[in-house]
């Protein structure tokens, strides 16, 4: 029994990604235990023409992930049942998902709790409540979209780990 919640554009499906097709409809993962975010960010990443299965938890996010192979997640840090770096290693040590770009949403901003992510393997990290031109930038970033509407010289520089 699957415990994800998907939205593939409209309605759901059972997370096998039939009708997809990724060169034209990037899938996207968020894994967030807050509804409002994750409503957030289904209602920005649908408008933008991109399909969207949705983890309330680190364990469904890590499960969903090897069931529909995203082309980019959207992970919380401070999720029930495993917390998203937790979760991203396990999403790291499968080798069909090591290329998936992950990026860390979180309300938390230290440095080392970002260090850590970077540590953890994580691609990027999105400071909540963030801009939404700041979305658009990294989904330009990690994926080949024609509807993201970010200039790269908005977009901010890039965050790089020694």
């Amino acid at each position: 029994m699957k415990t994800f919640l998907s939205t593939y554009g409209k309605g759901s499906t059972d997370g096998d990604g039939a009708g997809f097709s990724p060169s034209v409809n990037p899938l996207i993962l968020i894994v967030e235990d807050h509804e409002d975010t994750r409503l957030m960010l289904r209602i920005l990443l649908e408008m933008r023409g991109m399909w969207v299965v949705e983890a309330q938890d680190g364990e469904a996010g890590v499960r969903a992930a090897e069931e529909i192979h995203p082309d980019l997640i959207l992970m919380d840090l401070t999720l029930p049942t495993l917390d998203g770096l937790a979760a991203m290693r396990l999403i790291r040590e499968r080798e069909t998902l090591r290329q998936v770009p992950v990026v860390i949403t979180s309300g938390h901003a230290h440095p080392k709790l970002q260090e850590a992510a970077f540590a953890a393997g994580c691609s990027d990290y999105l400071v909540k409540p963030f801009d939404f031109d700041h979305l658009d930038c990294i989904l330009l970033k990690y994926l080949t979209l024609k509807s993201v509407s970010a200039v790269a010289d908005g977009c901010p520089p890039e965050r790089t780990m020694q």
